[in-house]
């Protein structure tokens, strides 16, 4: 009688190696991948729903706001509800908020400034100073660093539409906002004015910031610095190197611990 021989598939330890080690590469890199979207989803989410970084460029909001200032904006509470108010604790802007929001003239650019009307306000300055409703308001906050008088911009709307820097369009729609010499602040608009009030290009020069341009309120300031001095190289080595550990140095000097974690007000 003869043998019979069957042929079997047999794996060997190093193939089985290999199977696992590829089986075990597969499913590290499939987890990766989730933990990555799931990563870029959170961000999204915060950036567009909860909060978002930004930097004060101008001294339009002194002393309240420095240039080299850096915010946490909220945007979940202070922006326009729509579709999501189920979802987020929006709540409506009130005066004297800060607000970060789309410039209305060129919506790219983002601009920072105190809400000083809202709808139904009547809104006016006397000798700088704001009334709303008939009513001074307490601007401790602000700041006056000019002493040249200017009609417009300190007694608006009464001092005349003449600037020269105010927008054509808002030129003509202010007029009809006018009545009894107070500027009154339709539905779904807000009049905005920088604490620098002498040095503030805002609702007085380019009118009102529609609540669909509201991106959020500061929230925090989280970092603050003053600008680096430019090296002049006097008494200094040059170079690359020398260069970069002045800015170093300088950075560090600048740094504005006080200002740092502060809630703006």
């Amino acid at each position: 009688m003869s043998e019979v021989h069957v042929e079997a598939e047999v794996i060997t330890p190093s193939t089985a190696s290999v199977a696992a080690r590829t089986e075990h590469s597969s499913s590290d890199g499939m987890n990766s991948l989730q933990s990555l979207a799931t990563t870029i989803v959170i961000a999204v989410f915060v950036i567009t729903f909860v909060v978002q970084a930004f930097q004060i460029p101008s001294e339009s909001m002194e002393k309240t706001l420095l240039i080299g200032d850096y915010l946490l904006v909220d945007k979940a509470h202070d922006a326009s509800a729509g579709m999501w108010s189920w979802l987020l604790p929006y709540r409506r802007i009130q005066r004297q908020d800060i607000i970060v929001f789309r410039y209305p003239v060129n919506p790219q650019q983002h601009f920072v400034k105190r809400v000083i009307g809202i709808p139904g306000d009547h809104v006016r300055l006397v000798n700088k100073h704001v009334y709303v409703n008939g009513v001074r308001q307490d601007d401790d906050y602000a700041t006056f660093n000019w002493g040249q008088r200017d009609k417009f911009r300190d007694n608006f709307p009464n001092g005349g539409f003449f600037a020269d820097k105010i927008a054509s369009k808002w030129f003509i729609q202010a007029q009809k906002l006018v009545e009894d010499g107070q500027l009154i602040i339709p539905e779904g608009s807000y009049f905005v004015l920088g604490d620098n009030r002498d040095d503030s290009y805002d609702s007085r020069y380019w009118g009102l910031v529609p609540a669909e341009n509201v991106v959020g309120r500061p929230l925090l300031i989280y970092w603050s610095m003053d600008a680096v001095p430019r090296n002049t190289g006097d008494g200094e080595p040059s170079g690359k190197l020398s260069t970069l550990a002045y800015s170093a140095i300088q950075s560090v000097k600048g740094l504005r611990w006080k200002r740092m974690l502060r809630i703006p007000q």
